[in-house]
């Protein structure tokens, strides 16, 4: 892959290359035990990665023009275990993640994932976006990886993949909601609300994530979702989806619409999602059942028993977005262990 922004970006696509050239030559001097190899995912991978303005990175005197997170898959080998390969490597490849978010001033992410956990899901949005879109750094190229993954169609997504993007939006306009109600609270009452820089950057780009999750978890729950970006905003023929794409490819410090507005946009998706899943949204199974009480050591809310761990959960998200209930530790950590 010779670009990793959209659109003409090339000192953006320069960085990109020259740090998973030098990241890769890392990897590889680490010789990590079960890694088979590293790929880069997410949106640099496929071509959509966002540029913003020249600005000086957070620790380092040079010029950084990448916006969004570098999210590279080291992928295990056969056979490797899910309980302790994993977290080795990934405590292996530490370091390297920290160094290079210091240098590049945004996060550079490695999730590691084995065969098995891979083939396991196989249907989810995050492996077939993988799948479809990823440049080669270090050990077995991907072709070798991915043998075996069926790429599908994105019609094929399976409509629990939009309650799980609603879900993840909806938790990420909690968190956004507490950076603002942190800043209303921090001075006196008669005071302007003075936002650290950090702080409306991590707002605006959970708003504008909300905004773009609404209607890509339409586009899903409708069979109708598309791999680009582009194309997603013309079948949506929506202006304000559009605008936050934009935002996306070229962040600003302008949000692209307010927390009220991505908070409604939110809760009216909600309701044409759930109506999309019909019967599945509302079957209850023991499996299910058994899966939460497993996994969180509890049984929960009895009202939503054996649903779906992430239909539990997104109904916590609903319930605090639309204030029924508080977004407390108990959500985030429902979230954090079925997200």
């Amino acid at each position: 892959m010779g670009r990793f922004a959209a659109g003409e970006a090339p000192e953006a696509d320069a960085i990109v290359a020259d740090a998973i050239l030098r990241i890769g030559g890392e990897i590889e001097a680490l010789a990590v035990p079960q890694l088979r190899g590293v790929v880069l995912g997410g949106g640099y991978g496929r071509g959509e990665g966002g540029v913003r303005e020249s600005v000086k990175c957070k620790t380092e005197n040079v010029e950084c023009r990448l916006s969004n997170d570098l999210d590279f898959f080291a992928i295990a080998d056969e056979g490797a275990d899910e309980g302790s390969a994993a977290p080795r490597i990934a405590a292996a490849l530490e370091p390297v993640s920290a160094e290079w978010t210091r240098n590049l001033g945004i996060d550079v992410d490695f999730t590691v994932k084995t065969p098995w956990r891979l083939k396991h899901d196989m249907e989810r949005l995050m492996v077939q976006e993988l799948l479809h879109g990823y440049a080669d750094v270090a050990g077995e190229k991907g072709e070798v990886l991915f043998a075996g993954l069926e790429k599908r169609e994105p019609s094929a997504l399976p409509w629990m993949e939009a309650a799980r993007l609603m879900m993840n939006r909806g938790m990420g306009l909690l968190l956004a909601k507490s950076k603002i109600e942190k800043c209303k609270t921090g001075g006196p009452a008669d005071a302007d609300c003075r936002m650290s820089a950090a702080d409306a950057d991590f707002t605006n780009r959970n708003i504008n994530k909300c905004i773009l999750g609404c209607g890509d978890a339409r586009l899903i729950a409708a069979g109708t979702y598309r791999w680009r970006g582009l194309d997603r905003a013309s079948a949506l023929g929506d202006a304000l989806y559009s605008k936050a794409l934009e935002w996306k490819f070229r962040p600003s410090a302008e949000p692209v619409c307010d927390w009220e507005i991505a908070r409604a946009a939110w809760l009216e998706t909600l309701d044409a999602v759930m109506d999309a899943g019909g019967r599945q949204a509302s079957r209850r199974t023991f499996k299910a059942a058994a899966r939460w009480i497993v996994r969180r050591k509890s049984i929960g809310s009895v009202r939503t028993l054996a649903l779906d761990p992430v239909l539990r959960v997104l109904d916590g998200v609903a319930r605090a977005v639309d204030g029924r209930r508080a977004a407390d530790p108990e959500l985030m950590r429902d979230w954090e262990i079925f997200n």
